[in-house]
Parts: C-alpha cells; structure tokens; sequence
C-alpha cells in the first residue's frame, strides 16, 4: 500500500464544495465528505460493494467525528442509530483482515465513535450507549467478535506498533465513563477476557518493554469494574497468578515507571544544589506550571502506584516479586531509554554527585527497595489533596507488606542487604546523607527508618492523623513478627521511642487544638503506648540484646514527664460528658498501666541513690545501673492482645478512598490515550505502511 492511500487528506483526492463570495476555493477531504453524508444519516456504501474496503483505507478524522457527537441532540442520534451500528460492525469487522493500515483505521474509528457518544450527557451510562453503538440484539456477538480480534493481534505475529494500539483501543474502552463501574461496555470484556493476552504480554521481555505499562494499566482499570458490587473474573484471576515469569514482568513494570521518577527527583534535588540561579529558575517554573500531582516538580504516578497496590493486595504469589533482587542494568525500560554509560560521565570526570548516582546504580536492587525510596518522596509533603492521597496509599501498600508472612521473613533476612536511599524533609538542624554513606541492611530497617522519620516530620497544625495511624500501625505489626518469629534485628531503637516520645509531647502541647478536630487522638496515643507496651512485655523475645532492654526503660524513666502528662491528660477526659472521647481517654489510661509502673516504681529508686551519693544529677551509665539493680522488684501487669491486630480491608473502610482515585486515575489515563492517539496518528499509519511493504 503506498502512502498515498494513507495520507489521502493530503492529495488530491479531496473535492471541491463550494466556491466563497471572494471566489477561494474550500476543499474538505473525502473521508470527511463520506462522514457527512453518514451524519446525515444515509448510507454512503449504498451501490458500491467496495465502499468498506476503500473507506478503511482513509486516515480517520477523529476531531471530525467526535465533533459531530457533540453537536447532536439526544433525538438526532436515536435517529441515527442505524448508522452508527453498521458503522460500528464494520470496523468490528475489519480488524479480521490482514492488512494493518484497514485495522489501525478501524481502531481509530472504534476509539471515536466510542468517544464521542460518551461525551454526551445520557445520563446514566448505561445500555443507551450499548444500543446506539451496537444495537442490543447484536451487542453480545459483537462485542465477541470484537475481543476475538483483539486478542489474536495481542498475542500473534504482529506488529509491536499494532499490538499498542489495540493496548490504546481497549484504555478508550475501559476510561470512557468518568465512573468505571457505570461503563457497560466493560461487561462484554468481562465475559471476553483479555487477560490471558496482557500476562503473555507481561511475560515475554521484549514486549513488555513497550507494552507492558500499558498491559499494566488497562488491567489494572479492569479489576476496579464493580469490584464491591459484583464477583470482577479480572480480580479473581490476578489472585491466582502464579505464573512467576508473568509477576516479575509485571513487577518489572512498576518498578520501572517508579525507578524513572526517583531518578527524576534527585536530578532534581541535585541541579537544586548547584547554585541560586538553578533553584531560582527551578521555582519561577513552578510558578507558571501549577500541578498539584508534582512532588518537588516530579509528577507522582497515582495509577502505577495503584497497579502495585492491586497485585500485592490480590496476590499472595507477587511478593516474591515484589522482592526478587537483579541489578540496574536488567531491562526494565524500553531501549530508547539512555542507559547508564549514556548519562553519565566516565570516573575520573565525574563530579560527587555522579559518584554517588553511580553508587546507588551499581547496587543490587528490588521493587521494594525502589518503592522505600518513592515513598520517602511522596510522603514529605502531604499538604494537598492528591500528595495525602498518593501518601495514604503509600502506607496502604506497606500495611499489606508488613502483615505478609513471608514479606516480612524475607525483609528480616540477614542475608539480603541493601541500601536504601530514603530522602528525608529538608531541615535546618540535621545534615543530608549521601548515597554512598548508606549501609547495607535489611530492608526491615529502612522500613522502620521511613517509619521513624515520618513520625519526625509531620508534627504540624495540619496534622494528618489518618497517616500516623497506619505508620503506626506499620511499625506494630513489624514487631509482632518479630515477636512472633523472635527475631532478633539489629536496629537502633532509640530512633524509634525518641520519635514516639516526641510525637506524644506535640499531642500534649496541642491537645485543645488536636482534640476540636480528631475524636480519636487517644486512639492515637494509645497506639503509641501500646508499641512501648510490646517493648516492654516481650522485649526480651526480639530486642538485640539485655542492654537494649535498659535502655528502653532508661528512656521512659527520662521522658516520665511526657507520660505522667499524658495521664493526666486521660484521666480529666474520663470525667468529661464527650462518649466517644471518654471511653477512649479510659482506654489509654488502662494502656498506660505498665508504663507508670516503671515510672513509679525506678524514679524514686534513682533520686534515693542520687541523695545517697549527693549528686545534684546522674549520668546515664549510672541511671542504667539503677536500672539494672532493681528489674527484680518490679511488679508488671501481663496486658491482652498487644501482639493482634486487625488485619487490612479495603471493603467497606476505603471504599469511598479507592472509588475518588480511580475516577481520578480514569480522567488521567483517558485524557494520556487521546492525546497519544491524536498526536501519534499519522507515525502509526507511517509505521504500518513501512512494515506492510
């Protein structure tokens, strides 16, 4: 096929309409003039049996033919309907055949005709569309016919360039209803599966590198239709994947699209560094490029993030995964993408900062360690709406990762270090690490570590106590599998109970303002006193060693100010008329039982050695030896369930979360694809002219 025949609009062909009064001439393009004898609701094939096969030649109009939508009324397109379910068929039809450039047309003419009947306002998206595109007697073999096609190109001898476009078709498919649970349509692919074709596209390598986000994407699309209203075949099916070279392709995926933006953001940081000029420039730009998405000038990526989510949520099988260790160099990326000796410069030229890229690259590597260090990015400003949510999710994912059996033996494993590059908010008081500085550990402790310094960072008016809630949670249920396993992790705890004390003296020091607007502030001290609680019943069964053990009691026998407050605080809500903040102000009170043992218990004990020695004060090598010299009159009480936890569930708790960033996601993914299928119509009919000769 020439190309000619594929840039028609560009030749001669097109024919003349009318003259204007300064007697130019107008020319429309054939395609053009066939669709407005189609709008106007006849039939151009009438008397020419080889109209379909010419007409699929044209390059389709889409603007033409999403226009005319819009300008319909309700009834015109009910007049309509003979129209645009031949025409519907047709391009059904079409994708049979051999040659590309017929099938590409018939995908963009598919992907207009679905776009433009659902811009229209129909109200609720439901069988109306079904009838006007396809016509309900036919919609079921249809729709069939259409997935057969779809599938055999997916996963036959063709084109990378065709496969993606059906990848595109099917993202129009799926995002055409703001809510993608009212978009029928998805019913037909529900009874057709697709799924089989994006896991055989997730498992080869070379497909994958191209295909794979989009796979990924549309697949992740599919599991949310009805998910909380009906059984979804694409939920069930990613639940029992067990086909580990389709999980680590899958993997690879996310790993790639979040590997990219972390690599983004320390570019950044790091051209931020280099002097004032950059920086200036750097915030005049934001300035004039208002999008709340970007973090630092990174834009987050809400839906990969939510792929990842999905498979470790659905699928037991993907934490192996989501931690199957391989080095930078495998691909992940597609080949276009500068590889490593492409972007940086040799090492005898390279600056400290090269040096420390190099560094970080050179180490071995996983999903997990890549998605520690997103998060540490995403999680420090949660100010706006879509940061906290992109944030929330971050630690929806690692409550899912630290309730999983084996995540967590595999994160405890002395034998698999790594070093994890976890940014931290900047502030005037601590220094930034570099990337060669960072040890090699568990990942466990750069868990804790992200953990710990989320603690540290977001003491502020705004305070987001849903998400110290999960952090806390997090850490909780790190320790009951340690407890559990008695693991003994060589971690330094003192970062962990400093930050722990310190947020209960911002709730004391906040407490008229934090009680007004959070009903379950003693829900959050009580959790923060029961993680001290576990320290202090079963310590011995996963604390490195017995002086880890006195330093925790050494650390609340010199913070007892902090608790004794917090008592109080409790004790004068348990006398209030408020219901709810009365039953849990007597519930930490109870939680703090052990905690004011101790304190009662060594503080007169230190302050009698003190007189005895006539010390104004004490080191603390000789409060530990107080300490140590008094364990065994301690009388402690055994507390229930300290070691339980409610496990996560999305239904119903987060309905409302996951339904508001889904359509949010919809939007994004929608508005990419008709982009991508606007702008790069004319290179695909390039590309399928090139390889059909």
């Amino acid at each position: 096929m020439s190309q000619v025949e594929v840039g028609e609009e560009k030749k001669p062909h097109a024919i003349l309409l009318r003259k204007s009064s300064s007697s130019k001439m107008a020319l429309k393009e054939k395609v053009v003039q066939i669709y407005e004898v189609f709008f106007q609701g006849e039939d151009p094939s009438a008397g020419n049996s080889n109209f379909w096969d010419e007409f699929f030649l044209l390059k389709v109009n889409i603007g033409y033919i999403e226009n005319e939508f819009e300008k319909m009324t309700g009834e015109a397109l009910l007049v309509l309907k003979d129209n645009l379910n031949m025409l519907f068929y047709r391009a059904v039809e079409t994708l049979k055949e051999d040659n590309p450039i017929r099938v590409v047309n018939a995908l963009y003419t598919l992907s207009a005709l679905i776009n433009g009947i659902f811009k229209k306002n129909l109200g609720d998206f439901g069988f109306d569309v079904i009838n006007l595109l396809i016509g309900f007697d036919s919609a079921e073999s249809v729709m069939q016919s259409l997935v057969e096609s779809l599938n055999a190109i997916l996963t036959g001898e063709y084109s990378i360039t065709l496969k993606q476009q059906v990848l595109k078709f099917l993202q129009v498919l799926a995002t055409a209803a703001d809510n993608v649970s009212q978009n029928t349509f998805l019913e037909y692919i529900l009874i057709n599966s697709v799924f089989e074709s994006l896991l055989q596209i997730l498992s080869n390598s070379i497909s994958r590198q191209i295909l794979g986000r989009d796979a990924v994407l549309l697949l992740t699309i599919l599991v949310q239709y009805r998910k909380y209203e009906s059984a979804n075949q694409y939920i069930v099916k990613l639940s029992i994947v067990d086909d580990e070279l389709a999980l680590t392709g899958y993997a690879q995926v996310v790993h790639s699209a979040l590997s990219d933006f972390n690599n983004k953001f320390r570019n950044r940081n790091a051209e931020q560094q280099n002097g004032w000029f950059s920086a200036l420039a750097s915030m005049v730009g934001n300035m004039f490029v208002a999008d709340e998405k970007q973090i630092s000038g990174v834009r987050a990526d809400d839906a990969v993030l939510l792929s990842l989510y999905e498979a470790i949520h659905l699928n037991r099988n993907f934490i192996t995964a989501l931690t199957h260790t391989h080095t930078p160099s495998t691909p992940t990326t597609p080949p276009s993408s500068p590889t490593l000796s492409q972007t940086t410069p040799p090492l005898e030229k390279a600056s400290p900062t090269d040096l420390a890229v190099i560094e970080t690259v050179s180490q071995p590597t996983n999903l997990l360690v890549t998605f520690l260090e997103y998060s540490s990015v995403v999680m420090q400003d949660t100010k706006d709406t879509t940061r906290y949510s992109n944030a929330k999710l971050c630690l929806i994912i690692l409550t899912c990762i630290a309730e999983d059996q084996y995540a967590n033996s595999l994160m405890h494993d002395v034998n698999m270090n790594f070093r994890v590059n976890l940014h931290r908010m900047p502030m005037r008081h601590r220094k930034v690490k570099v990337a060669n500085s960072i040890p090699s550990r568990p990942l466990v402790c750069a868990l804790l570590d992200l953990m710990v310094e989320f603690t540290m960072s977001h003491m502020m008016k705004n305070f987001p106590i849903e998400l110290y809630l999960r952090c806390l949670g997090i850490t909780q249920r790190v320790l009951c599998y340690q407890k559990k396993c008695r693991v003994r992790l060589q971690y330094p705890w003192k970062e962990l109970w400093t930050a722990l004390i310190n947020l209960l003296k911002f709730v004391l020091s906040h407490e008229a303002l934090l009680v007004k607007k959070h009903t379950n502030i003693f829900h959050l001290a009580s959790k923060v006193v029961n993680i001290f609680n576990l320290f202090i019943t079963y310590g011995d069964t996963f604390l490195p060693n017995p002086s880890s053990y006195d330093e925790l009691y050494y650390e609340i026998v010199r913070m007892h100010q902090v608790f004794d407050n917090l008592y109080s605080m409790a004790l004068r809500y348990t006398t209030s008329e408020g219901g709810d903040s009365k039953d849990l102000a007597a519930r930490l009170t109870n939680h703090l039982l052990n905690i004011r043992a101790i304190i009662n218990h060594f503080t007169p004990k230190v302050d009698a050695w003190a007189a005895d020695n006539q010390l104004a004060s004490l080191t603390e090598e000789q409060v530990l030896e107080v300490v140590k010299s008094n364990y065994d009159s301690l009388t402690l009480k055994l507390q229930d369930s300290l070691d339980q936890f409610e496990r996560y569930t999305e239904k119903p708790r987060e309905n409302a979360f996951f339904t508001q960033l889904v359509r949010s996601i919809v939007l994004d993914v929608r508005k990419t694809t008709n982009h991508y299928l606007t702008v790069k119509q004319h290179d695909v009919l390039q590309d399928v002219v090139a390889m059909s000769e």
